[in-house]
Order: C-alpha cells, then sequence, then structure tokens
C-alpha cells in the first residue's frame, strides 16, 4: 500500500496528470488484477444484502416515487428494478436512481468509517444496471465494484468530509465512476475525465443529515448515481472535464475542504497489488445510523442489569467525537429529542435508539421507529435523561490505522436513582468483523430471509442465491435476471402513474 499526498497547486505549477488523484484512481480501475476468492465471495454477499434491505423497504414512499420516475423511462435493452419483473428493462440510470434508494432507505447496508463516512454498497446499484444495459459478464461486474470500493474506501481513509459540511456523496461518485470505467474496461484516459466529472458535480451540504432529517437522505446516493453514470456517457463521447479537480487552485479542496494549505494522504494499493478493500467494510445487523450498532447491542446486555427502565436517574454515553456531534448531544439538534420526529431522525439519536434498544431488548427495521413507539410517555421519559460526552480515548480507536484497533462504541454508564452507577463498554458491533459473531455468508442469506419474509417466493429466492453463488461465471444474460422479483400484487405502485412531470 502506497501512501499518495494530495495536496494544492497554483495554475502555474500544475502537476502532470500522472500525479494527479484522479489519475492514480483511474488507473488504479483500469488495471489488470485478479480478483482474490474472498473478495469475490464478499461482493456476492453485498448483492445479498442490497437485495435484502431494498425489498424490505420496497413500499416505503420514498421508495415509490423513485421507482415511480423510474417506470416513465423504459428501455427495451436497459436495466431492472428490485420488485419488478425481469421482462421489464428501464434506462440504466433510472434503474439506479430507484433501486439506489431502495437500498437506502432502511439504512441497514454496509459502512465504512475512518476520516470520513461512507456505506460502500451504494456503488453496486448503478454498476449493476449498467452490466444489465450494457450486456457485461458477472466477472465484469464483479472487477467493477471491487475498483469502486477500493477507490470509495480510500478517500474515506484519508480525505474528512464532514468537518467541512459536506455530504459524503462527494466520495461515492467519483467511486462509482471508476468502477464503471473499470467494468466497461475504458482507456484510463476516459476514466479520468469521468472521475473528475463526477466529483465536481457531486459536492453537497450535509444538511441532508442534520436537523429535520427528511427523505433526501436515502435518495442523496441515487443522486450521486445519476450523476456518475451521465459523468462516463459523456466522457465516453470525448467531453472533459474540469482538471485538476482536487490538486487545482480552485479545486474542492481549495475552496470546499482544507483550502489551499490542503494536504492529504490517500492510500492507494501499489500495482499490480491485490483489491481487498471490500474487506474493510462491515454491514449492519440493525437498522439504523453504523455507530449505533454497536451500542444497541451493549443496550441488549446491560438490560440483564436492570430491574426497571424506572429505576434509573441518568445515562451518559462516553463515545467518539463523531458519534457525539453526529448522532450524540453534541450535535445540538432538538429533533433528536422530539418524539415525532421523522424516522430519519430517530435513526441519528443514539439517545432514542439506546433508550428503545434498553427498554425492548430488539431492534426492529419497522417497529422500533414507529410513531406510537416513539411517543410512549415512559420512552420519551427514559429517553431524556440520556446524554453523550466525547472521550478522547474513543475518538483515537475511532480513528485508529489499524482495522483490529478501530472502535465505534463507547463505555455507558447508567446511574440509578438509589445511587448504583451500572458501567459497561464494547468497541465494536457484535457483527463487525473483529466482534462477538461476525456476519458470514449464511448471516446474509438470513437476514435477506427475514427482511423479506412473506414478500419473495421460495422459488424466486433460490434462483437469486443460486445465481450470486456463482457470480463471477455468469454470462451477460444471466446478469440481466441478476434481481429479485416480487408478485405484482405486493409491489406498491408497481405502474406507471402521471403524479409528477415524468
Amino acid at each position: 500500500m502506497n501512501l499518495h499526498t494530495v495536496r494544492v497547486f497554483p495554475s502555474a505549477d500544475t502537476p502532470p496528470r500522472e500525479e494527479q488523484l484522479a489519475w492514480k484512481f483511474a488507473e488504479l480501475a483500469t488495471e489488470e488484477v485478479p480478483v482474490d476468492a474472498d473478495v469475490a465471495e464478499m461482493v456476492a454477499n453485498r448483492l445479498i444484502d442490497n437485495a435484502a434491505v431494498a425489498i424490505g423497504a420496497i413500499n416505503r414512499l420514498p421508495v415509490q416515487t423513485a421507482r415511480q420516475q423510474a417506470l416513465a423511462h423504459p428501455r427495451r435493452d436497459g436495466a431492472t428494478l428490485f420488485g419488478i419483473a425481469n421482462d421489464q428493462k428501464f434506462c440504466a440510470e433510472w434503474a439506479a436512481w430507484a433501486n439506489g434508494t431502495a437500498v437506502r432507505e432502511l439504512d441497514m447496508h454496509d459502512t465504512f468509517l475512518a476520516a470520513d463516512y461512507s456505506h460502500p454498497a451504494d456503488n453496486i446499484p448503478p454498476l449493476l444496471a449498467v452490466a444489465q444495459q450494457c450486456g457485461r459478464s458477472g466477472a465484469d461486474l464483479v472487477r467493477g465494484i471491487v475498483a469502486a470500493y477500493e477507490i470509495q474506501i480510500a478517500l474515506v481513509t484519508g480525505i474528512c468530509l464532514h468537518k467541512h459540511k459536506k455530504d459524503h456523496i462527494a466520495h461515492l461518485c467519483p467511486a462509482q465512476a471508476a468502477g464503471i470505467g473499470a467494468m466497461l474496461r475504458l482507456p484510463t484516459e476516459t476514466v479520468y475525465q469521468a472521475i473528475q466529472q463526477a466529483v465536481h458535480v457531486s459536492f453537497t451540504t450535509r444538511q441532508s443529515r442534520k436537523g429535520e432529517i427528511s427523505s433526501w437522505k436515502a435518495y442523496a446516493p441515487a443522486h450521486a448515481v445519476k450523476l456518475a453514470i451521465e459523468a462516463v456517457d459523456r466522457a465516453m463521447r470525448g467531453e472533459r472535464s474540469p482538471s485538476p479537480i482536487y490538486e487545482g487552485e480552485d479545486s474542492v479542496l481549495a475552496y470546499m475542504l482544507d483550502g489551499p494549505q490542503s494536504e492529504y494522504q490517500v492510500p492507494l494499493p501499489e500495482p499490480g497489488e491485490p483489491r481487498r478493500a471490500i474487506l474493510q467494510s462491515y454491514t449492519k445487523e440493525h437498522s439504523a445510523e453504523y455507530q449505533s450498532q454497536a451500542l444497541i447491542d451493549l443496550a441488549f446486555r446491560m438490560r440483564s442489569k436492570i430491574k426497571s427502565t424506572a429505576d434509573i436517574e441518568r445515562i451518559v454515553i462516553h463515545t467518539s467525537h463523531h458519534t457525539h456531534f453526529v448522532i450524540g448531544t453534541g450535535s445540538g439538534d432538538p429533533q433528536k429529542f422530539d418524539p415525532h420526529a421523522s424516522r430519519e431522525t430517530l435513526d441519528h439519536s443514539i439517545m432514542y435508539i439506546f433508550a428503545v434498544a434498553l427498554e425492548d431488548g430488539r431492534w426492529h427495521h419497522v417497529e422500533s421507529y414507529t410513531p406510537e413507539r416513539a411517543n410512549r410517555p415512559e420512552t420519551v421519559a427514559l429517553w431524556r435523561k440520556i446524554s453523550t460526552v466525547e472521550d478522547p480515548e474513543w475518538t483515537v480507536r475511532y480513528h485508529a490505522t489499524d482495522p483490529s484497533a478501530k472502535a465505534f462504541g463507547g463505555r455507558v454508564e447508567i446511574e440509578l436513582k438509589n445511587g448504583e452507577t451500572i458501567t459497561d463498554e464494547l468497541a465494536v458491533a457484535n457483527a463487525h468483523s473483529f466482534g462477538e459473531k461476525p456476519f458470514a455468508h449464511n448471516d446474509y442469506l438470513h437476514k435477506f430471509s427475514t427482511l423479506t419474509e412473506g414478500m419473495v417466493a421460495a422459488d424466486e429466492q433460490v434462483r437469486f442465491f443460486e445465481l450470486t453463488s456463482r457470480l463471477s461465471d455468469l454470462t451477460p444474460q444471466e446478469v440481466a435476471t441478476l434481481n429479485v422479483q416480487l408478485p405484482v400484487e405486493i409491489v406498491e405502485s408497481s405502474e406507471r402513474n402521471q403524479a409528477g412531470i415524468f
């Protein structure tokens, strides 16, 4: 692994393209490197994971809306939509938009946390849609997904967007563009131009994840999806891009991140080195912001030590800077204590999440967020007794470069009314690679079966699992059917309506 230094240069001193980060990414994407067997297996697991959370969210309003927009863009040789029969095809960018929204809606697929946040499986919907429309094989699809993961995880490791209040799709969009370029085996020059276009158009603010969080949280990665596909298409037609997009005098580093003095270290594999970044990411067992995963498991463990939550005087969660300021009381968001807040807001309130997990001893992707659940008087009372504080030790562990030392949990102190204090801590979620019960292939299958119970016919589940089991060997014709179909009566708004412009 090589650390590439990226910084801002005056226009008169622009570095040659071979030294620019976008070119390094384009080289990474277009180099012929065999895919390790365990990496290919994890790609298949993440396809199953995406399908599980997408079908689980299939009738939620944002997913319905995105699907309606895609239904208005049929294309005979296009891509499939989650839940819709495989003989119906749609324009790749619109299929990716709808499928990307479905994958993101429950906030329950994979994650990678370092200098910034990411959900790398957001790369899969555009790659699958383009593969289906362009007639690519399973091996091509795997190659593209592996490259996209490698680049997004490199960016998230080296460059923080959050401290400048920029949304993390600014790292997702160029990774998607590079992955598509890798899958289509485009020239390095073309991928370089596509990456730069993708970076330029995808910088947005974090207001989508602040205060009263709306359905745009689910749409944001899907928005990057469309931007990336369109960027690649333009580059394939010979169009050029703002350059150098990272190092330029008026670049995103200079005016959106650390300014003219910006300097970052981005890890890149050496030439010929296997691409294994996907194995650094981890999926979610619970439908909630990743930094709450370990704390949900900790709540389950601590509840056995408490006779009644009514006996609690207060709860203090000692955790990392990121957890405290993003989903904790450090955010200063009053909405995080509002029982009438949106699901998206409750999903980003560790105070709410810990209270419900402590009371219920379970976490459900629907029932844990209902208005009735959030408005229980005893829950509201407990919720408002919970606060977070930043603990420097947990911040250091959050940013550790050694994967085995990284931690995303915290230490919880529960003070009872009788003066007793109960303390416990958990570094990583049970399902994490270094957790008590690391997610394995059968866990992905179980997650799919749980989230899609009563929706997917048994033979359709078998068909989909069989395709994923030999993903790297699939023909283009088989890739075109790599979708989960549902009975027509189950998918709400499976027919196009005229409610919008399209």
